[in-house]
């Protein structure tokens, strides 16, 4: 199926940019070597990086039409907001195409200028199961969330897992009473919201999730 619209959303990690482009080498787009289409994954996207991407879009293509391919498991808000107008008229009939591991943390008013990609990269849940986290003693909740708080070869945490996770026990959550999951979602939102910052303390924010969440028997 061809490609209709010029911005696209994609859920996955860093590792569906390759699936990315071998779909845009299946719509006739040369991938490699091409100056026109801008590939990156990004540890975290801020306002920053938002007014960079709009100037590398605002330059001409040298061939029919400029693409990107984004990569990021952590975009603020300001970021979001910076991007509406280029998403919605994408200068120069610019192709764009963000990865991101839950894309319905992001926000709605962005969402809504793009068109979800499928494009057959299979989802997890950041390797922590939503149902047996919750029915978990807040002790053995402290021991499953180390390893989503290991610092890779890079010295640096794998943020899309960290994100997965807290997307896939929000959703385990909505099957609980809205009152008593009240506070576990409110430490969820406030991990999820500090996590754009960057030098956030994420080890404090999940283990705030770990003893506020409540506990749900299965």
């Amino acid at each position: 199926m061809a490609l209709v619209g010029n911005s696209h959303l994609v859920a996955g990690d860093s590792s569906a940019v390759a699936d990315v482009l071998a779909r845009l080498h299946e719509e006739g787009i040369d991938t490699e070597k091409n100056p026109d289409v801008y590939v990156r994954s990004y540890t975290h996207f801020g306002v920053d990086d938002a007014r960079e991407l709009r100037e590398r879009a605002d330059l001409s293509a040298q061939g029919q039409r400029r693409v990107f391919v984004l990569s990021t498991p952590v975009m603020t808000a300001e970021a979001q907001n910076a991007l509406l107008k280029t998403f919605e008229e994408p200068p120069g009939n610019a192709l764009f195409i963000l990865v991101v591991p839950a894309p319905e943390t992001l926000l709605s008013t962005l969402r809504s200028r793009m068109q979800r990609l499928d494009v057959g990269t299979a989802a997890h849940d950041g390797g922590v199961e939503g149902g047996a986290f919750l029915s978990a003693s807040p002790v053995a909740r402290l021991d499953m969330i180390k390893p989503l708080l290991e610092k890779g070869d890079d010295e640096r945490r794998d943020i899309s897992s960290i994100v997965m996770f807290l997307s896939t026990l929000e959703r385990a959550l909505e099957k609980t009473p809205r009152r008593a999951s009240r506070e576990g979602l409110a430490a969820i939102y406030r991990a999820r919201a500090f996590m754009a910052d960057k030098g956030s303390l994420l080890k404090p924010l999940l283990e705030q999730v770990a003893l506020l969440v409540p506990r749900v028997k299965p």
